[in-house]
């Protein structure tokens, strides 16, 4: 029998969760979450971690467990993840994955791509030139560089934009070049499923999510977090913006401002890198769960 794994794919805020679940209750199965911004504990609120009810209604692994002090890679989670799927497969031959972060997913889903190794003088450099506030120096030297990887990557999160910089400065090749080469086969079919809107409308959404994350308690969550904020888990959106407004730079009005126009970013780049796998199957955000189910099914049977 053949295994498969269910994966959902789409903008952040287009409800992603609630679709996985929906099928992991039909499959009577369990959700691995590939969001790297939901593995840490310490923040709840500003990664829009399920809700109790969500996760108690169905068994969900890789969500809060691990603390913004841990190093952890995406290498390492696809190793984590793939022996994870190993003992789930043994329960039941289908199992849901869910999460916006594309480089994560597609780690688990194809494997990861192999990079050179780098002088690490290179990476010194950069990390100097961010330190010194030319971010947007940075940025641009990479859409310079390699205009693919600029449009795909977070170029907000100042480690993904140094990983991809210091690839194209160390081999003199663009980062995207080295990207979606051939991969050790896996033991199940992936079937993706894509749940898309129209862009301005995932934009509301996002505007909402932010406006009701606020409500629930982001600025004190930020405020405790505060005193880590160069640690690399804490460089993400909703919390980069907030810190800047402790710090002096920004007013709250503009912090909130920034966070959802960087979260808008953050959704057009997950659209971007989404639109380049031809082997999604695109459902509108509101199309019944049964016409998603009966597609499912299809590919399975």
């Amino acid at each position: 029998m053949n295994n498969y794994l269910i994966t959902i794919i789409g903008a952040t805020a287009i409800g992603k969760t609630a679709l996985s679940i929906k099928l992991a209750q039909y499959f009577n199965t369990e959700i691995i979450s590939s969001d790297s911004r939901q593995f840490y504990k310490e923040m709840k609120i500003g990664t829009a971690v399920p809700t109790i009810k969500e996760l108690t209604s169905v068994k969900h692994h890789f969500i809060q467990n691990r603390s913004i002090f841990d190093n952890y890679s995406v290498g390492q989670f696809e190793k984590d993840a793939l022996k994870k799927l190993q003992n789930l497969f043994l329960k039941n031959n289908i199992v849901v994955m869910v999460g916006g972060s594309g480089l994560y997913t597609q780690a688990v889903i194809d494997g990861l791509d192999y990079f050179p190794e780098i002088n690490p003088e290179i990476r010194l450099k950069l990390i100097k030139q961010l330190e010194n506030g030319e971010l947007n120096l940075l940025q641009n030297k990479l859409k310079e560089l390699d205009i693919e990887s600029y449009n795909i990557i977070e170029i907000e999160n100042p480690h993904r934009l140094i990983r991809a910089l210091e690839i194209c400065i160390g081999t003199g090749k663009p980062y995207s070049s080295f990207k979606n080469k051939s991969k050790e086969k896996r033991n199940f079919i992936p079937i993706k499923i894509g749940l898309e809107a129209d862009r301005e409308l995932i934009y509301s959404r996002i505007d909402k999510r932010v406006d009701l994350m606020l409500q629930e308690g982001l600025l004190e969550e930020a405020k405790e977090l505060y005193k880590y904020k160069n640690l690399n888990a804490l460089q993400t959106v909703g919390y980069r913006e907030l810190f800047n407004y402790f710090d002096g730079n920004f007013t709250l009005e503009f912090a909130i401002d920034e966070i959802k126009k960087n979260t808008r970013r953050f959704a057009k780049r997950q659209l971007t890198w989404n639109k380049k796998d031809t082997t999604i199957h695109w459902f509108n955000f509101e199309e019944n769960t049964s016409e998603i189910l009966k597609q499912i099914e299809e590919i399975i049977l």
